[in-house]
């Protein structure tokens, strides 16, 4: 499962000015985000959680800001998907707070903890307070990363989920456009088929289930296509998207699809 995690190349920016860097241990950010997810593949969100706890401490005793700037945003990333919003917008906070004491303004550490906050924003019901973070975000990434970088992708998928909950559907469609563009040049075929999903949410919203029905029944055949295809890799973060899919097909009566998604899900989780 990905969660936006800041990349090596965003880890290896200059270091802190507020830190010697003779003062300085890192941690092994590496060995900590392969670990973290062999706990999410297997849908244990308390040893994850246990795991970051242990790493931030780690880093903060050994004055690796950087090192505790990456585990912040991944704490970011659990604490929204098992809904624990009190300690989501406290790794929040304290993410942003070190972006700026680290000198790191206008970077892509910076956009992708922005990504990060935004979307935890949206997640806990605060969409209009995510929006700017995002419009932030935006502006950094498409000058500084490749137009098929998949981060973008990501970035427009979920700024778009924010808008449409504020009801600016028309930006939405856009940037599930820019989404699906990206996504198409790499291969992601999950990450396609989650956007699909979400127009056919977007559809339902701006035109209402019954005049929409054509289109969100189009959407919703080319994300189960697309989840069905044999090029998907069977493994812990199939098995996420699988049974984030799965509700948006029970909904629209997709009875069968909503089933045989969550048992593969099931399955996939079990043998991780």
């Amino acid at each position: 499962m990905q969660y936006n995690a800041i990349g090596k190349e965003d880890y290896e920016e200059p270091v802190c000015p507020f830190c010697k860097p003779d003062q300085i241990e890192t941690i092994p950010v590496d060995r900590v985000i392969e670990k973290l997810d062999e706990y999410l593949h297997k849908n244990d969100y308390a040893g994850a959680e246990r795991h970051l706890r242990y790493w931030l401490c780690e880093a903060d005793a050994h004055g690796d800001s950087r090192g505790a700037l990456t585990v912040l945003n991944e704490q970011i990333g659990l604490y929204r998907k098992i809904s624990r919003e009190p300690e989501g917008l406290a790794a929040v906070d304290e993410a942003m707070r070190l972006v700026h004491e680290c000198g790191l303004d206008g970077t892509v550490t910076m956009a992708t903890t922005w990504v990060n906050a935004a979307t935890a924003y949206k997640a806990f019901g605060k969409a209009k307070q995510a929006i700017p973070l995002y419009r932030q975000a935006q502006a950094i990434y498409e000058s500084a990363l490749a137009p098929n970088d998949a981060k973008l992708g990501g970035l427009y998928n979920n700024a778009a989920l924010a808008f449409m909950e504020t009801g600016d559907y028309a930006e939405a469609q856009a940037l599930f456009e820019k989404a699906l563009r990206v996504m198409t040049q790499n291969g992601s075929l999950l990450e396609m088929a989650i956007t699909h999903c979400n127009l056919a949410d977007l559809v339902a919203a701006e035109y209402g289930t019954d005049e929409g029905e054509a289109q969100i029944c189009a959407h919703l055949d080319r994300a189960e296509a697309l989840l069905n295809d044999p090029a998907v890799v069977q493994n812990g973060y199939a098995a996420f998207v699988y049974e984030k899919c799965a509700p948006t097909f029970g909904y629209y009566g997709y009875f069968l699809t909503e089933k045989d998604l969550l048992k593969r899900s099931k399955e996939l989780y079990e043998r991780t």
